[in-house]
């Protein structure tokens, strides 16, 4: 079993949050279920910049630490779904500030490097 050398400690508010939302597409994975993209499938056609493996493995994540939920319905071909929990629902402002800061911030990021 692989053991990390720096373990996670979360003592701070920050470094929580960030576990939570940090990376690149936990938070639009967040924001997509949220308006009702809960199909794996519908995530892996709106998230087309990356591989349906990460997303598979941020879901997950996600599940863990209590932000979604899954629905899985009995039947060929089985049938998953995904809602926020209400600890995800609350994490919606975070994104929700996070987005439009984005929205108002992103020539400097979009500039070509010189």
């Amino acid at each position: 079993m692989y053991l990390k050398k720096i373990p996670d400690e979360h003592d701070c508010g920050i470094s929580v949050a960030l576990k939570i939302v940090g990376g690149k597409w936990k938070a639009w994975i967040i924001n997509c279920i949220s308006k009702g993209m809960i199909r794996p499938s519908q995530l892996h056609r709106e998230l087309t910049v990356t591989s349906p493996r990460v997303i598979n493995i941020h879901l997950r994540e996600l599940e863990k630490y209590g932000i979604i939920d899954k629905i899985v319905h009995p039947g060929l071909p089985l049938k998953v779904e995904y809602f926020l929990t209400e600890t995800g629902k609350s994490v919606l402002p975070i994104i929700d500030i996070m987005e439009r800061w984005g929205d108002n911030h992103r020539q400097p990021v979009n500039e070509p490097d010189n």
